[in-house]
Parts: C-alpha cells; structure tokens; sequence
C-alpha cells in the first residue's frame, strides 16, 4: 500500500507547487519515501490516476457547511454538491460571488460558517470552506474535490469510487497544533520558525504523537523539511501521517455517522 500526503494549491505553479509527500507504514514505522512537487494541475490529475492501491491524505475540504449547501439546494451527497456547484458556478470566481451574495443576508459573524469537524479538536479550528479570501479554502475545495470525484477515487463514507484509490480530507494544523501549539512554522525563515519546524519534525521522528507513529527520514529528507520555509513539504509530511494512522484504522477512523455533505477530517476526534 503506497501512501501519499498532499499539499494542496488550486492555482499551482512552480514557485508554489502541490507538494506530494510518499511513504509506506510498516508496523509503527512511516518511512518517507519522496518528496515531489507538481507545478501544473495536469500533474495532480495524473497523480490520482496512478494505478493503486494507494491512500493519500489531501489538504483541502472535502464538504462545504450544510447550512449552506440546503440553502442553496446543491444536493444530499458529495459528488451532487460539487457538480451542482461547477454547473452554477464555473469559474472560482463565480463561486466566490455565491458565496458573497448569500453572505450579505447573513446577520454579522455567520457568513463564513463551519463545518462541525472544522472545530472537532479543542482549542483549533480550520478555516471554512466558504472562505475565498486570505486563505483561499473554496477555492481549493472548488478545484480538488472536483477531480478527485472526476477521478473516479474512492472517498471513504462519502463517495463510491475505486476501492484501490482511497482519499482522504487531511488538515496538517491539527496534528501541528499537537505538536508545536499555536507557534507559527510556516511562511517565512525567520529563526522563530525554522526552530518550530525542526520542533514538528524532532517530533514526528519520535513518534511523540498521538498517531503512534515514528516518521523515518534521511539526512536529506528531514533537512528539506526543516529548511523549506514555505512549510508545504512539512505539511505534505503531517498529511501523509494523517492518512497512515486512518489506514490502521477500522472505517479510516471516521464517524459512523457522517454527513457526506459536509465531510470529515482524517485524526479529528469522533
């Protein structure tokens, strides 16, 4: 079984790729076994049509807020929303408009709201998919999700696909958060930050998570982890721990009741 850990980008290009982390767990064990960077979304889409089987953690929603979704009618399952979606909105830009018009009848701080596994793990929330700013969440869930169902990948108790192609929602700042608390490890080399990654990265070697994995690295990987300041290898790394531990799992670790619309994050709690 190959795993993968994705950092995701929905404009890529080579100063900002998707960063694809890859390994296999043996035992306890996650060994990493490279680190690509794909700076076209042609090269993510032939990533998801590698042969499996394969288990890859993606960072990027995979649902959107229900409120939201039956406001708009968009549908009851994964793979109605997004098509519904695209159908009305397709550009990124038209989605973000939707988003905005149906904000603006909104009373002051419920425009952008949450999913529930969005504030599952105290003291952390990721961002909410309707946020296109900043941060452009939407816009990653606009574009990645679309082609993972495009794709034909299975999505564990939200979408049927191929059995041999397993993706799951994955989301680094959490098992970050565990790690390093609210110390910020990304977007810049100041020595405050590089000292974080190499923090996450002693860390994650030593299995002192709550995963119950030890990541295995050269010299080289953990230096390319620790040195990249942008933080996207180390957060395709965290993805690829994610989906390791959901493998090990029985239903990938996820809720027996799980609203498919919305979507779960791979090591959020239950």
């Amino acid at each position: 079984m190959q795993l993968i850990g994705v950092d995701f980008s929905s404009a890529p290009t080579r100063r900002k790729p998707i960063t694809v982390a890859r390994g296999q767990l043996v035992g306890a064990v996650l060994r990493l076994n490279a680190l690509d960077e794909l700076p076209t979304m042609a090269g993510f889409e032939a990533l998801l049509a590698e042969a499996g089987p394969w288990c890859g953690g993606f960072d990027f929603p995979f649902g959107l807020p229900r409120a939201f979704v039956d406001a708009q009618g968009l549908g009851n399952t994964t793979a109605e929303v997004i098509t519904e979606l695209q159908r009305r909105c397709p550009t990124r830009m038209d989605f973000r408009a939707l988003v905005d018009a149906w904000g603006n009848t909104r009373p002051a701080g419920q425009r952008l709201l949450h999913r529930v596994c969005d504030g599952a793990m105290p003291g952390i929330s990721s961002s909410s998919p309707l946020q296109t700013r900043y941060v452009p969440v939407g816009f990653m869930y606009y574009e990645g999700l679309s082609r993972l169902v495009r794709a034909g990948v299975s999505l564990p108790r939200q979408h049927e696909g191929d059995a041999q192609r397993v993706a799951l929602e994955a989301y680094p700042g959490l098992l970050a958060f565990e790690l390093v608390g609210r110390r910020s490890y990304k977007n810049s080399e100041e020595a405050d930050r590089l000292i974080a990654r190499k923090d996450i990265v002693e860390a994650l070697e030593q299995g002192r998570t709550r995963l119950g994995l030890r990541l295995k690295l050269t010299h080289a990987q953990r230096d390319a982890l620790v040195d990249d300041a942008s933080g996207d290898r180390l957060d395709a790394a965290l993805c690829l721990a994610q989906a390791a531990w959901a493998l090990q799992q029985p239903g990938y670790g996820l809720p027996a009741q799980l609203d498919a619309v919305e979507g779960w994050i791979a090591t959020a709690p239950t």
